[in-house]
């Protein structure tokens, strides 16, 4: 495991065209520039990657976005005509889209379809997190189909590793569902097991009582698949789990 999250800028490239290119993302590599910190962001990375592009009057929109520590993979439009068609794809529901967790416990389900509406939580109770979300009957439509993939047991509790297909697309979805099931994502700093280690992570960075009860320093979430039309056709990637998620998986401490 890692000793701590640390800004990295490094991304490889799963798959690239003269109109699109399919990023493989690590956390906890940030997409856009966030509350005038200056550090790595994933933006930058395609801004100078695709310089020759950007000097001919392309300029790169990302298609399909990430949390900072959520990994895995990220479609990025070259130019504003296939930007505005594989945005279209997504706002209508043709693309599919699935992850990886890793969360706590042992579900007594192999498969379950969660459907359960997402609202900000601030706007129906009070919340010391403004951006955090919660079930509630008020909030907008959401629908994410899991599936538990296996189950192990090690020095750290139980655990188990989930397939995760969102059939919407709202904030922090697959987090709030999964934890609406009792089942919180590993490393999750705000809907793991106490809220208040993302408020502790905020004022004190990483430390080892959070790595007591986090166990990881990021949430164990990772954007596996995408399959998308495109052209008449479709397109489809894969991106394995990434190494600190796969070492956790397999460690028996």
């Amino acid at each position: 495991m890692s000793d701590g999250p640390e800004a990295i800028l490094e991304f490889s490239v799963i798959d690239e065209t003269d109109d699109y290119i399919v990023i493989a993302k690590p956390a906890p590599l940030i997409v856009h520039p966030s509350n005038g910190r200056t550090e790595p962001t994933l933006l930058c990375g395609l801004e100078s990657l695709l310089a020759f592009e950007m000097a001919n009057g392309h300029k790169p929109a990302i298609i399909t976005r990430l949390d900072r520590e959520t990994s895995g993979l990220v479609l990025v439009a070259k130019h504003t005509e296939a930007a505005r068609s594989l945005a279209m794809s997504l706002q209508n529901r043709m693309a599919e889209k699935k992850y990886l967790a890793i969360v706590h416990g042992h579900p007594s389900w192999d498969e379950i379809d969660v459907d359960q509406p997402i609202i900000r939580q601030g706007l129906v109770q009070p919340s010391a997190i403004w951006l955090k979300r919660t079930v509630h009957p008020q909030g907008r439509v959401s629908f994410t189909r899991f599936r538990c993939l296996r189950r192990w047991t090690n020095a750290c509790g139980t655990f188990s590793e989930v397939d995760c297909e969102p059939l919407t697309g709202r904030t922090h979805q697959i987090r709030v569902h999964l934890a609406h099931l009792g089942f919180p994502i590993v490393g999750d700093k705000i809907y793991g097991t106490e809220e208040s280690r993302f408020l502790q992570f905020i004022e004190t960075g990483w430390t080892e009582e959070l790595r007591h009860n986090l166990i990881l320093p990021r949430q164990a979430l990772h954007a596996s698949t995408l399959k998308i039309p495109w052209q008449g056709s479709s397109r489809e990637w894969h991106c394995p789990l990434t190494p600190d998620l796969v070492n956790f998986s397999q460690s028996p401490f």
